[in-house]
């Protein structure tokens, strides 16, 4: 389990990012400065990662947890996980990582803990110009961006930014674990292969001890 001295060495530090994102700039930072995922629809979430690389980097180990083909995001004594999640979205369910990974994880470690960043997004106009700006960033389109075309589906409207109000730190150990619903079970990839299911959390289902830190902003 994590020793408290480092948990509170990460929220000190968690509480020093900045709160409000907007969409374009954070984009634009994260392609200047070496961040990987800046061409991604989901653009938050990357961006919360690539955050806490940048902030946590003197506390914490990234990409160190590896368990066949799925690293996990940070480690300090146990692995940890961080993910976004838009709050004034119908959905309270949060994918995580993959079934397998983190029961090994907890086995081998007692828990995994998520970080989750919970804030309020707005979304795209009706022209989609912030879609249209970011295509044309990219250069191309992706090949999902192709099939959706091919299949006639309408596109979803993307996030233009996104502001924080809560942190959470939620413990997965393995009572939790058993109580976590999954995502993508079934599913199926583009060339036919099999989807990693994943840990799926719903924050309809939280209770106190399941959440070791909340910063509030």
């Amino acid at each position: 389990m994590l020793k408290e001295e480092n948990l509170k060495k990460i929220i000190k530090i968690l509480k020093t990012f900045p709160k409000k994102w907007d969409g374009k700039k954070v984009i634009l930072e994260m392609r200047d400065n070496g961040g990987k995922h800046w061409r991604q629809t989901e653009w938050p979430g990357w961006y919360f990662e690539f955050l806490c690389e940048k902030y946590l980097k003197e506390v914490m180990e990234f990409n160190k947890i590896k368990y066949g083909k799925v690293f996990f995001d940070g480690f300090l004594e146990v692995p940890f996980d961080f993910k976004a999640h838009t709050i004034n979205k119908k959905t309270s369910k949060v994918p995580t990582n993959g079934t397998r990974e983190v029961a090994k994880a907890i086995e081998e470690y007692g828990c995994v803990i998520d970080i989750i960043a919970l804030g309020e997004g707005t979304y795209d106009d009706i022209n989609q110009t912030f879609k249209k700006w970011h295509d044309k960033l990219k250069g191309e389109i992706s090949p999902y961006e192709k099939k959706r075309i091919l299949r006639k589906v309408p596109s979803r409207r993307r996030k233009i930014n996104f502001n924080i109000k809560e942190i959470i730190f939620i413990k997965v150990d393995k009572g939790f674990f058993d109580k976590c619903g999954i995502f993508q079970k079934g599913f199926r990839n583009a060339d036919g292969s099999k989807r990693n299911p994943k840990v799926m959390i719903d924050m309809k289902i939280l209770k106190d001890e399941d959440v070791i830190a909340k910063i509030t902003f």
